[in-house]
């Protein structure tokens, strides 16, 4: 039993002045997202699933983030949910970047440092607001992202875990390159090594691969996060045991700590409702819309293709893509997240696209519900960036997918979509694209058509491909149902963290 030091009693998780959630929750968990939708997204569904097992769960906010999540937030509240957002201003000023700057999608890419430096400001707005709301948290589920959140947790003598919006995979494949000091003696960036330590072999180059956050201006940050991440009180992580059982136990051995898989997460939400909401509330297009146009195409006919909330394709990939999409002759939804900020070709060009696939293609200049298209029955494939919450959702839904990554794990989730699990069909990218880089890779028209006639068509390989999907889907929807691994973990981990009476942990 270790008891959290509670202030004035205030460990006592039952206490008055709860936020109206209630007096019943006997753990808190505090969630502390990095501010970026493919981060913050997951943390939310974990904090829902916390709080609909009977804990508070806090989310922790800047303002532009609040904006979004909160009419899911209030819709669970209004449900009887006990979660609620710590919403704290961003003092974008203090570290240079322009004004309103909390919304990641305003931030310089050259200010991306800055950026980091103004969240770690929030570790004492963020002290102070923990204390004088209670009840006192009994855990602090931290981004690994954010190592200031050690000091917090240390000032408030409670637990902390690392929360990876990533999978078990990627995360030892990168630990032990780095472990082992696999690059060393490498004659550059692109020079395959096989990864140590795992039974399959893998293997990856320094540039798929270099270590969270090991990029100039970014050199003090990593150093703080590798530290961070082993020092922390155990792990939570967006996968499920199934799927990658030896490299769950692979991770939690080389960190000696608990890892919690409790995935997929974008599962707790099972109305088209809560789907709709999940992410961002000013979706380009009605879920509405959406499903009445996918209505009219037949059973996995229909190919979507989306490459996140970071990143942004080169004019002339964009034209190929679509040029190939077209070519493929297949149904398709294609999301762009900012076409207005190309110039007046392609946007001419998407125009007269849209017009010669009128009816076959539906191009979304915007946010999408993303979760509610990729299970409607008629979506039979996934054109993803291999960023872990959409391939995670692709894998609950059952598809089948094209990798084309770009940077971070993305290349480390193709290996496993591809090379491990069997459901994936790569692009063929071999190096990193960053949203600064300047350098041009165009994937053409023609590769872009023979991935998806490869992914959409019948066949020997297709079929199989979509049989280990369709069962990876059945083991994933299997662990978050009552007698699931997933939830077995999740009510463990509320276990572990809940206090008594006298404001101890009960572990």
């Amino acid at each position: 039993m270790a008891c959290q030091g509670a202030p004035n009693g205030r460990g006592n998780a039952t206490g008055a002045g709860a936020d109206d959630v209630g007096s019943a929750v006997k753990a808190h968990f505090v969630l502390v997202p990095l501010m970026y939708q493919g981060h913050v997204i997951p943390a939310v569904d974990t904090a829902l699933l916390l709080a609909t097992h009977g804990a508070l769960a806090s989310v922790v906010v800047t303002p532009s983030n609040a904006a979004r999540i909160r009419p899911t937030v209030d819709l669970a509240r209004r449900s009887g949910l006990p979660i609620r957002l710590v919403e704290l201003p961003l003092d974008c000023a203090a570290e240079g970047l322009p004004e309103g700057a909390d919304d990641v999608d305003k931030i310089p890419p050259d200010l991306a440092p800055n950026y980091f430096r103004a969240l770690a400001l929030l570790a004492e707005p963020l002290e102070r607001h923990l204390r004088a709301h209670p009840p006192y948290p009994t855990c602090i589920v931290s981004d690994f992202c954010h190592p200031w959140t050690v000091q917090v947790a240390a000032n408030l003598n409670v637990p902390r875990l690392n929360f990876f919006s990533m999978c078990a995979f990627s995360l030892l494949c990168q630990h032990n390159v780095e472990r082992y000091n696999s690059y060393d003696g490498v004659a550059d960036d692109n020079e395959p090594v096989v990864v140590p330590g795992v039974e399959k072999r893998i293997e990856v180059t320094r540039a798929q691969a270099p270590g969270f956050f090991r990029a100039p201006g970014f050199e003090k940050l990593a150093d703080e996060i590798e530290q961070a991440q082993g020092e922390a009180d155990g792990a939570v992580v967006n996968s499920f045991l199934e799927m990658e059982p030896e490299y769950v136990a692979g991770y939690a051995a080389a960190r000696k700590m608990k890892v919690w898989t409790i995935g997929p997460v974008s599962l707790y939400h099972q109305h088209a409702a809560t789907l709709a909401k999940r992410g961002n509330t000013t979706t380009a297009i009605d879920a509405d819309e959406c499903l009445r146009w996918l209505e009219g195409k037949e059973p996995d006919t229909v190919l979507y293709v989306s490459f996140g909330s970071i990143v942004h394709a080169d004019p002339k990939q964009v034209i190929e893509l679509g040029l190939g999409l077209e070519g493929s002759g297949h149904p398709f939804v294609w999301v762009l997240k900012n076409p207005a900020q190309y110039g007046e070709d392609v946007r001419e060009f998407l125009q007269d696209l849209e017009e010669r696939v009128a009816g076959r293609g539906m191009l979304v200049r915007g946010w999408s519900p993303q979760v509610l298209i990729l299970n409607h029955a008629a979506v039979g494939g996934f054109v993803t960036h291999c960023g872990w919450n959409s391939t995670m959702e692709a894998i609950a839904a059952g598809l089948p997918v094209v990798t084309w990554p770009h940077f971070s794990d993305q290349f480390l989730n193709e290996k496993l979509a591809v090379e491990v699990l069997g459901i994936g069909v790569s692009i063929g990218i071999k190096e990193p694209l960053m949203w600064m880089s300047k350098k041009e890779i165009v994937v053409g028209r023609e590769v872009v058509e023979a991935a998806v006639r490869s992914i959409m068509d019948e066949g020997e390989e297709g079929n199989e491909r979509r049989r280990k999907a369709l069962a990876l889907s059945e083991k994933a929807r299997t662990a978050v149902q009552k007698g699931g691994s997933s939830l077995g973990n999740l009510l463990d981990l509320i276990k572990h963290f809940e206090v008594d009476v006298g404001g101890c942990t009960t572990n």
